[in-house]
């Protein structure tokens, strides 16, 4: 197997994916990913349409270089807990469940971690 890591060195980061209610909006303008972007196996971002993230995820594209590259939805007001089935896992399970092959975007439609 291959992988392609990004690290973050962000205070903000919490240990688990907590869900406030967030969301993001590909805007389409990162060079050759024009229609739809992926930040990982799971996290794929089709160009305009609003994708619920945690707030990991929202740090992570917020107080990165990609800022630029999305619209961002909310706040950290209220705390709805853990996303269902995130922050405990390891990150590649579904590429492992599918004999070591990335689902390429196929991870649906929002969520996180």
């Amino acid at each position: 197997y291959s992988a392609t890591y990004r690290l973050f060195q962000l205070d903000s980061l919490e240990p688990h994916c907590e869900d406030y209610g967030q969301a993001v909006i590909y805007k389409g303008t990162i060079p050759r990913y024009e229609s739809g972007w992926a930040l990982d196996d799971h996290h794929y971002m089709e160009k305009g349409k609003v994708f619920p993230v945690c707030g990991n995820t929202f740090n992570m594209l917020k107080e990165t270089r990609f800022e630029k590259h999305f619209d961002f939805i909310g706040d950290w007001s209220t705390h709805y807990g853990i996303f269902e089935g995130c922050g405990t896992s390891m990150p590649f399970s579904s590429s492992a469940a599918n004999g070591g092959v990335s689902t390429k975007g196929g991870g649906g439609g929002g969520a996180c971690c």
